[in-house]
């Protein structure tokens, strides 16, 4: 429509959502301009907006490693950080091979990997969250994927047990005591235990190192993402489960991930 290539009206909406304290406001007017589909439509997106709701929420999607990714209100937005999770774990996947997607929110990761991997994979995803859940169906759609609905590994197919060759774990690792500290669009907006790690944030990726070795296929690997400051506990919970871990970093965006293979 003519009124979204108007000057005036974008920069009506870079002044609004600046004022509400948005850092990037002319980026994500853009965005708000070309996803609205009436003036109405777009002061509704706006106002939502300048009331701190996020703006993957307000426009339903998220871009994750080159797609688009839906991401419902309520469901955790995949971080930027997260895309040198996925293109490591696509480093290590073969024809064919297992990938099971744990903790899996929308299912950004297992589409990035399941869009770049150089051959055809069989992936698996799950997530507690039945909000995540619907959007990772969504996403996932076109992988194949089977996706489903419950706690860590009680819902995946044992037939997978000693088969899995990528596991990727994007556990909550925020400590309980710092969730506080973070923005109000994640505090606020995002499920709580898409975000809760426990009293020091290692609580859930204590339990899936646990059960890993049983479910990874011989020469398989673990993947997660952790802070650097958490880094050197998360590789002693992961040795102390029987595991070979090692850390890799990617500091432009400041992404820490731990990767870990059976001895």
């Amino acid at each position: 429509m003519p009124v979204f290539s108007s000057a005036s009206l974008r920069s009506s909406v870079v002044s609004r959502l600046r004022a509400a304290g948005c850092v990037f406001a002319e980026d994500e007017a853009r965005i708000l301009l070309s996803a609205a589909a009436s003036p109405a439509d777009l002061a509704a997106m706006v106002r939502s907006r300048a009331d701190g709701r996020p703006l993957e929420h307000v426009v339903g999607w998220a871009e994750f490693a080159g797609l688009r990714i839906a991401v419902d209100p309520g469901v955790f937005v995949p971080r930027r950080r997260s895309e040198f999770l996925a293109a490591t774990a696509t480093t290590l996947t073969t024809l064919g091979a297992v990938v099971l997607d744990l903790c899996c929110g929308s299912g950004a990761l297992g589409a990035a990997v399941a869009a770049t991997a150089a051959h055809p994979v069989e992936l698996y995803a799950a997530d507690i969250d039945p909000g995540a859940v619907r959007c990772a169906r969504r996403n996932l759609t076109g992988a194949g994927a089977r996706v489903f609905e419950g706690d860590l590994f009680t819902v995946v197919p044992p037939t997978l047990r000693g088969r899995v060759e990528v596991l990727i774990a994007n556990v909550p690792y925020v400590p309980t005591g710092d969730l506080g500290l973070l923005p109000s669009e994640a505090r606020l907006h995002e499920a709580r235990p898409a975000l809760d790690g426990g009293a020091d944030g290692l609580d859930v990726l204590r339990r899936v190192v646990a059960e890993a070795p049983g479910w990874l296929a011989p020469g398989g690997s673990l993947l997660f993402e952790t802070s650097e400051r958490q880094a050197p506990t998360a590789l002693a919970v992961t040795r102390a489960a029987g595991l070979t871990a090692a850390v890799t970093r990617e500091e432009d965006l400041d992404a820490t991930v731990v990767i870990a293979t059976p001895r």
